[in-house]
């Protein structure tokens, strides 16, 4: 009911816009195309407003116009634009993203390492562990991708760089609106389009409210087709039938919400904006696909979903005392995520692994209350509650000083209470967690990292053309994990012992209620192998918990485990105008992201790691013959760097592995003349090991020890991000009569990648092949009426966005999340 109000809301906003208008494509560019493009950019990447030409570190933008040209909507497609960025995503909402191969994989897990690039919506972050927030784009004044340690601005999580994603503030000149429509059909799919409007009303001659919303669609394109998986014991055996879940195009996705906007200029230096947004995502289904069962195929045995909500409001204050600049920038971000996977293949692995021994269902017990075999099949609900608070206070003397200064405080405390409930129908409740009837095993924890910073950076121009820039960020974490985890286990039972249950009733010597803490401050199955007569438990610390096994034991009950520390990053860079239109510029750099928790009590905790960068880079530009080429070369050393993998029975472990050696180089170049414009951006990238990654983590990386393994080699290539990355857009504008129409084409580029570091892992699951993709574009402005026909991904490739395994090393089926089919549309639009 609820969805379906938001729904009605949203149509009735949408249902009063076009009272005064028809629909119109997202599009204002009216102009000649060349103009626009040479346009002077103006960003904030380093906390000041300056022309991108002028800013000494390497920046790619997608400004209003592009990402209207483009019909950028959503993360994955202005990520394809942005040649340094790559990213896995098993769904939409559960995206990791990397920048300049700064990936180990495996990250993105809620009790995980925090992200090695920060996402900003405006001046604040909204950067979260369970994947990149996918803001949706539209009304947006640019996206800027900042490659490169940000570890002195921007702090923990923006080791291997910065995304912003800066919306279009209200203007109280003038009363603005547009509104925009677009239906589309996906190949091997079905019907999918959007609607999309804003208003910018002038309150008072200070004062202006600018409102934007918005409604998506997105076709499936996998189809969940019938069929059986066979489990032991045989004869008979246990037969799963997925006939009830048999649907085509049952991947889509359903986005909607709003953002509001308030702007008062309360004099002449000072103005106060607080903002709002609201989004909701639904999905529904599997976006992976079987490569045993052929192409856009799965066969899924449960019911899966995805709910995805987040609300953020935000506050800034900007103003001046004398001529310095005042800014404070804080914001509160709640994040709900909810969602049900069908767990199948995680059976029918554990099935193959045991049978030998009767299976899966026979080797662990699986039965009902009256000692019937039941199948082992596992449902897991799961949710994941994010909420954040950041604060930043800032203070920046005049810009056209010859010595310079940006200097702040930063707060952040961001948190997550998790939840993931294994369920099997019909489990008994002696094999069941304690107190949850048909919960083979549950996870319900509370994750809380905070942060703190004070940070600062100076500049001086040397001479009229040389400038030196140096500035560092001292920083403190404090992160810390309480709740419990694993099967269940009746306190009076000892594993193993006459007349006791099965081994998953007595549960596992190291996980789930045989580990919690008794009221002596012993773990129960301590306590029972010294024979001591107290098995009480403590009451669990999360509330819905049978007991607390993540945990430190401290006057006589249970506080989280901690990790925290204190360092310093620094940037030093040194530039020099070599004309008024060339910049040569040198960077040294360091980033840094904090260390955490292991959930296993045999595992210690990981330490935070660093990213050492060296970078020559160069900004040009030619107004005569209308070319701007950017550009910028590297060298980064990863210390230490964590890598997150699932480990014994698909268990989430973080160590901190060895170094790794990233070189590469980045360019982008527009030219425009007449009504033609081109625009290409490339990068390559060399990412590899230093040293051997360690089966257990091992100091000397020699993995010599007893029980010890070589992972991956030195030498192996980093995972995930391609070695050559790249695009071209070529657009031409001409008059058609009172009208001005365009032709646009677009082919972006891949090569092959790694899913996994390690080389066994790797092996299994097969290579992410290189893929390119076309798409073309032709259409009209008239008078303030836009039309547009489209085509994406005209030759259907399937482009490869990650693939993974379910049960991690388990050997079994790989699947294969796939960019969107090839998909043809067409959309209109209205300008005010």
């Amino acid at each position: 009911m609820r969805i379906n109000r938001t729904r009605t809301f949203v149509a009735a906003l949408f249902a009063t816009t076009s009272l005064y208008a028809a629909p119109a494509m997202a599009q204002t560019a009216r102009n000649d195309v060349a103009a626009e493009e040479n346009d002077d950019i103006v960003v904030t990447a380093q906390k000041r407003e300056e022309n991108l030409q002028d800013v000494p570190i390497s920046v790619q933008v997608l400004g209003t116009r592009r990402l209207d040209q483009l019909n950028i909507t959503n993360f994955n497609q202005y990520t394809q634009l942005l040649p340094s960025v790559a990213f896995q995503s098993s769904q939409p909402g559960v995206t990791t993203v990397y920048m300049r191969g700064v990936a180990s994989g495996g990250d993105g897990n809620h009790s995980g390492s925090l992200p090695s690039v920060g996402v900003y919506l405006d001046e604040q972050p909204v950067t979260t562990i369970g994947g990149t927030l996918d803001v949706h784009v539209y009304d947006i004044a640019r996206i800027e991708s900042l490659a490169g340690p940000q570890g002195t601005l921007y702090g923990a999580s923006s080791q291997a760089g910065t995304i912003r994603i800066i919306t279009n503030r209200p203007d109280a000149s003038g009363f603005d609106a547009r509104f925009d429509t677009e239906i589309n059909t996906v190949h091997s799919g079905g019907i999918g389009g959007r609607v999309e409007g804003m208003v910018n009303v002038p309150l008072a001659e200070m004062a202006a409210l600018r409102v934007v919303g918005f409604y998506q669609r997105d076709a499936g394109y996998i189809d969940n087709i019938a069929g059986t998986r066979a489990l032991l014991p045989q004869p008979g055996g246990i037969i799963l039938n997925n006939t009830p879940f048999v649907e085509a195009d049952y991947n889509d996705v359903e986005v909607y919400g709003g953002r509001a906007a308030l702007q008062i200029d309360l004099n002449d230096s000072w103005t106060v904006t607080p903002t709002v947004l609201y989004q909701e995502m639904n999905s529904t289904g599997s976006f992976g696909f079987d490569t045993r069962l052929g192409d856009l195929q799965v066969q899924r045995f449960g019911p899966e979903f995805r709910h995805d909500r987040f609300v953020q409001a935000a506050l800034t204050i900007e103003g001046q005392i004398g001529n310095w600049d005042l800014t404070y920038a804080g914001a509160y971000l709640d994040r709900q995520a909810e969602q049900s996977s069908d767990y199948t293949d995680y059976a029918e692995a554990y099935d193959s692994l045991y049978a030998s021994v009767g299976g899966l269902a026979g080797y662990f017990y699986f039965t009902n209350a009256a000692g019937n075999t039941i199948s082992p099949r596992q449902q897991v609900v799961g949710s994941d509650h994010f909420k954040k608070l950041s604060q930043e206070f800032r203070i920046a003397s005049p810009q056209d000083a010859r010595f310079r200064v940006v200097a702040g405080v930063f707060f952040q405390r961001q948190s997550n209470q998790i939840f993931q409930d294994y369920q099997v129908t019909g489990l008994a409740p002696l094999l069941s967690v304690n107190g949850r009837p048909g919960t083979l095993w549950l996870t319900r924890q509370e994750r809380v990292d905070r942060d703190y910073a004070a940070f600062g950076e100076a500049s001086f121009d040397i001479t009229d053309t040389v400038t030196l820039t140096a500035g560092g960020r001292y920083f403190k974490y404090d992160n810390d994990l309480i709740g419990f985890f694993g099967f269940g286990r009746d306190p009076a039972f000892v594993q193993g012992a006459a007349g006791n249950p099965p081994p998953n009733a007595a549960g596992s010597s190291r996980t789930g209620v045989a580990g919690c803490f008794t009221t002596s401050g012993v773990r129960l199955r301590d306590a029972q192998l010294a024979g001591q007569a107290n098995t009480t438990l403590i009451p669990g610390a999360v509330p819905g918990t049978p007991c607390t096994n993540l945990g430190v034991f401290a006057n006589g009950g249970v506080v989280p485990v901690r990790a925290k520390d204190s360092g310093f990053t620094h940037r030093v860079n040194l530039n020099w105008d070599v004309t008024d239109d060339v910049l040569l510029y040198a960077t040294w750099s360091r980033g840094f992201r904090p260390g955490g928790i292991n959930r296993r009590a045999d595992v210690g905790p990981y330490a935070a790691d660093y990213l050492t960068n060296y970078e020559l880079g160069w900004k040009t530009s030619f107004p005569g013959s209308n070319i701007r080429f950017n550009g910028a070369i590297y060298q980064q050393e990863w210390k230490n760097f964590q890598f997150s993998f699932l480990g014994v029975n698909s268990f989430t472990v973080i160590n901190n592995g060895p170094n790794a050696r990233i070189r590469g180089i980045e360019a982008d170049l527009n030219y425009s003349a007449g009504g033609f414009n081109f625009t290409a951006a490339a990068s390559y990238t060399d990412a590899e090991t230093r040293n051997n990654l360690c089966a257990v983590a091992d100091p000397t990386f020699t993995c010599a020890a007893a029980g010890n393994s070589i992972s991956a080699p030195a030498g192996t290539r980093l995972p995930i991000t391609p070695q050559f990355k790249g695009n071209v857009t070529a657009r031409y504008t001409f008059d058609v009569g009172q009208g001005r129409a365009h032709v646009q084409g677009i082919v972006a580029h891949q090569s092959s990648a790694s899913a996994d570091v390690r080389t066994g892992p790797a092996a299994s699951l097969g290579r992410l092949e290189g893929f390119t993709t076309v798409g073309l574009s032709f259409g009209i402005d008239w008078s303030s009426w836009t039309f547009e026909a489209f085509a994406s991904n005209l030759f259907d490739e399937r482009g490869q966005l990650s693939r993974f395994q379910q049960c991690g090393n388990c050997g079994q089926r790989t699947y294969i999340v796939p960019i969107q089919p090839r998909t043809f549309g067409l959309r209109a639009g209205y300008h005010f």
